[in-house]
């Protein structure tokens, strides 16, 4: 172990590998600096430019974006009270108020501080996690794979939104959709229209750029106007934030772990963090019925630590047993394929250099990003404050580029506008959208496994421990999900 991660430090610290990963951070800033974009809309664009990369370089440039747009979407938050991404949510209830009273910059303050120490803290148990999952991995076969993908698809799709049904729908959509070409078993061509294009199936890219990019473009357009102005001076009292964010180390602590615990649940992550870490804040502080909600730094403190620490939660499903616990996590698996690795044993055994490539692009990037936000806040926050109209053009050429990346061929266009028309409607019309890029990524994790299964087993392998174990799990995350909705119904 010890031997993989030194040879992985080795690996990254290459001049080349470390401007790529200061790429990655900008942009991930800059993405978290304007509401309605944020992690996924990155991947969407960056995955395609990683098919000529070597895995440690995808992984750092990627891997840089992701995890410091969680640092960046506070500064919306505060200064403006309007979210960055969903994972800001709560950071408003105090923030913004601080922010009106003239200590904004202390709230930024403690808010890079914690989202610092929150992302080393789930690096370092990503790091840890890697011992213990390795011989769990190794246990797993063929059956308990099919039924993590099975599990995945179940999670996100019922944990992910209020209506279960809509998700479950949508994860059956996104099954069909990635067995469009030849059946890896037989292949024999399954759904491509006698269309050569289409023989190798739908290409992740385009269809990830439609469904997600251009909905959130779309509706940045539709409203047109710049977001508001930037404060004067607003860095100023950022030096006692981070001493704030350090005399509440115990707090950051805790809700670091809660982060993590958030992240490593598939289906969870950034729409709830916030609020779990916000919540336990509450709880435990004894003061907090009093002070919180009304400008409190702690209230700032507590969902900035969890949000920057589920990163390394998230991560521990998506390499350990190749469940992602979200639909960035689902671009990530892309990438994986792109890059011809396999999440589960693999990662843990032949590829551990890469996994700890991963683990120290973390904690370079939160390091990285929070350096940067504290030198150029006020630069940054102007981002947010560029009319839509202006920044839309140059989005859409670079998203066209991706897409065109797939495969370079025309198809690739035909994907991205079929399938932008389908993302905005779901949006439109309150369809959960993750579950569908999630099914198609691990729709030929599933298929294959279920083949092996099959094969090897008959339908003994329907009695096997691990395997009846997920499928309570399943029928337990399922029961909830409903159950939310019908309490839900009854209270509107």
């Amino acid at each position: 172990m010890l031997e993989a991660a030194l040879e992985a430090i080795q690996n990254l610290f290459i001049p080349s590998r470390l401007a790529l990963l200061a790429l990655g951070v900008v942009m991930g800033l800059a993405l978290g600096a304007i509401p309605g974009l944020g992690g996924i809309v990155g991947l969407s664009i960056l995955l395609p430019f990683t098919f000529d990369m070597d895995p440690f370089t995808a992984f750092a440039v990627l891997i840089g974006l992701h995890s410091v747009v969680c640092t960046a979407d506070t500064m919306p938050a505060v200064l403006f009270g309007i979210p960055g991404t969903a994972a800001s949510q709560a950071t408003i209830l105090d923030g913004h108020p601080m922010a009106k009273r003239g200590e904004g910059g202390r709230a930024l303050g403690a808010a890079y501080m914690a989202s610092l120490m929150g992302g080393l803290f789930g690096a370092v148990v990503l790091a840890l996690s890697v011992p213990v999952f390795r011989p769990l991995v190794l246990a797993f076969g063929a059956p308990e794979f099919f039924m993590l993908g099975m599990l995945g698809i179940s999670m996100v799709a019922v944990l992910g939104g209020r209506r279960p049904l809509k998700g479950l729908i949508v994860g059956v959509i996104g099954l069909l959709v990635g067995a469009v070409g030849g059946d890896p078993q037989t292949g024999i061509l399954r759904w491509t229209l006698e269309q050569p294009y289409l023989e190798d199936g739908i290409p992740l890219v385009p269809v990830s750029l439609g469904i997600f990019a251009i909905p959130e473009i779309a509706d940045l357009v539709v409203k047109g106007t710049r977001i508001a102005d930037v404060p004067k001076d607003a860095t100023r009292g950022v030096t006692v934030g981070i001493r704030d964010a350090f005399r509440h180390w115990f707090l950051v602590l805790r809700c670091s772990a809660v982060g993590t615990w958030v992240g490593f649940i598939p289906g969870l992550g950034a729409s709830v963090v916030d609020w779990f870490a916000y919540g336990h804040a509450a709880q435990s502080i004894k003061d907090a019925r009093d002070t919180f909600g009304t400008g409190d730094v702690r209230g700032v403190i507590a969902p900035e630590s969890a949000n920057n620490a589920k990163e390394g939660g998230v991560l521990i499903p998506t390499i350990a047993f190749g469940v992602p616990g979200g639909a960035a996590m689902a671009l990530l698996l892309g990438a994986f394929t792109i890059q011809g690795l396999i999440p589960g044993p693999d990662m843990l055994t032949r590829h551990l250099d890469v996994t700890y490539t991963i683990v120290w692009s973390i904690a370079l990037a939160n390091i990285l990003g929070t350096g940067i936000c504290l030198l150029f806040t006020n630069q940054i926050a102007k981002i947010a404050t560029i009319r839509a109209n202006l920044l839309a053009p140059l989005i859409i050429v670079v998203v066209v580029l991706a897409a065109f990346q797939a495969t370079r061929y025309i198809g690739d266009l035909v994907v991205l506008v079929c399938f932008s028309i389908l993302g905005w409607l779901m949006k439109r019309f309150a369809w959960p959208r993750p579950p569908l890029i999630l099914a198609m990524v691990l729709s030929s994790i599933v298929e294959r496994n279920l083949f092996i299964s099959v094969n090897r087993y008959g339908v003994a392998w329907l009695g096997h421990p691990l395997v009846l174990v997920i499928a309570l799990i399943i029928a337990v995350s399922m029961f909830y999900g409903f159950r939310m909705q019908g309490r839900g119904a009854d209270e509107n």
